[in-house]
C-alpha cells in the first residue's frame, strides 16, 4: 500500500516538461502542474504538496492543499450520489472527488446526503491504493465543539447547522459557530438527512453540553400556516365560504381541515382580526374588498 497517498509530503523534482514538473517520493513519480507553482523551479529542488491519484489513475501532486487528508478532517461538498457505491465529495481537487462508501451510510437511502450537502471527512487508502472519504465520528465533533454556558442567552435563539449524525434517539447537528445541537424526534416533522443544512430554534441546553433544538415552527408560525390554509380554501370555494364555524363539530373540522377545533378557531380568529374573513349563519366567509 502506498502510504504517501492522501498526505502532504516534501518531494524532489526529478524531471520536467513544458507544462509540468515530475517529483519523486518513496520511489514513486507524481506530476505537478507548473501553473500551481508561483516561481520557476529546477530539477533537484524540493516542493511540498498533497499526493493523490486522479480519476484517470494518474499520480498527481498539488500545492493546493485540501483540508481533508489522511488523519485530518475537513468539510467537503457532495457532488453526486450512486446508490450502488456511495456519495462523491468535492474536497477541492480539480480532477478527483472522494467517495464515501455506502457502508458508512444509513440503510435508509432517503437519509443519504444529496447534491450540495456537506460532510466532514478524512481520507483513508485501501490495499489497492484507492482513496476513500471517511466520515468524522462523534469524538471528532466533540473535540471541535464549544460548550454553551448561559441557557437564558440561548433560549429561542435561531441557529443553523449541518446534520452530522443520525441515531434512533435523535439527530445531531454542528452549528455554524461550532456548537452541537440535538433534535429529538418529537421536535421535527421529518427526519433530516445526513449532511443537510437545517435551521431551528433552541429550546434548552442539555447537561451534556449540547443545545436542544426544535425544527417545528413556533405556535404563532403554525397559526399563520393554518390561517393561510383556510384563507386559500375560502378563495378557492365557488361561494367563497365554508360550512364550518366556531360551534361546528370538532370531528367534522378535523376531517375537513386536518387540524383541531382549537387550531381552527385561532386561525379563523386571525383571519377575522386581519379583516379577511367573517362568520355568519354557521359559515366562515371570505370578506371581499
Amino acid at each position: 500500500m502506498n502510504q504517501d497517498l492522501g498526505t502532504v509530503v516534501t518531494a524532489m523534482i526529478t524531471d520536467e516538461n513544458d507544462k509540468a514538473y515530475f517529483v519523486q517520493k518513496s520511489g514513486v513519480t507524481y506530476r505537478l502542474d507548473k501553473s500551481e507553482t508561483p516561481e520557476a523551479l529546477e530539477i533537484g529542488d524540493t516542493v511540498r504538496g498533497f499526493l493523490y491519484e486522479s480519476m484517470n489513475k494518474e499520480k498527481r501532486m498539488t500545492t493546493i492543499l485540501p483540508k481533508s487528508q489522511v488523519g485530518h478532517f475537513g468539510w467537503g461538498v457532495v457532488t453526486n450520489v450512486r446508490k450502488d457505491l456511495g456519495v462523491f465529495v468535492d474536497i477541492g481537487l480539480s480532477d478527483k472527488e472522494m467517495v464515501v462508501s455506502l457502508d458508512e451510510l444509513s440503510e435508509i437511502k432517503s437519509l443519504w446526503p444529496k447534491k450540495g450537502d456537506q460532510l466532514m471527512i478524512s481520507l483513508r487508502v485501501d490495499e489497492k491504493d484507492r482513496i476513500w472519504g471517511e466520515l468524522a465520528d462523534e469524538h471528532v465533533f466533540r473535540s471541535l465543539a464549544r460548550i454553551p454556558k448561559d441557557e437564558e442567552e440561548w433560549k429561542n435563539k435561531e441557529i443553523t447547522g449541518i446534520v452530522y449524525r443520525l441515531k434512533m434517539v435523535g439527530t445531531f447537528m454542528l452549528t455554524e459557530d461550532y456548537y452541537i445541537g440535538f433534535i429529538h424526534p418529537t421536535e421535527r416533522e421529518v427526519e433530516p438527512r445526513l449532511g443537510e443544512t437545517v435551521t431551528g430554534r433552541v429550546i434548552g441546553v442539555s447537561p451534556h453540553g449540547m443545545l436542544n433544538v426544535s425544527l417545528k415552527p413556533r405556535a404563532h408560525e403554525a397559526l399563520e400556516e393554518d390561517a393561510q390554509m383556510i384563507l386559500t380554501l375560502l378563495q378557492q370555494s365557488p361561494t367563497n365560504s365554508l360550512p364550518y364555524y366556531d360551534k361546528s363539530d370538532p370531528e367534522e373540522i378535523r376531517n375537513y381541515f386536518g387540524i383541531s377545533k382549537a387550531q381552527f378557531k385561532r386561525a379563523v380568529g386571525r383571519l377575522m382580526k386581519e379583516k379577511l374573513a367573517y362568520q355568519e349563519d354557521g359559515f366562515t366567509k371570505l370578506r371581499k374588498k
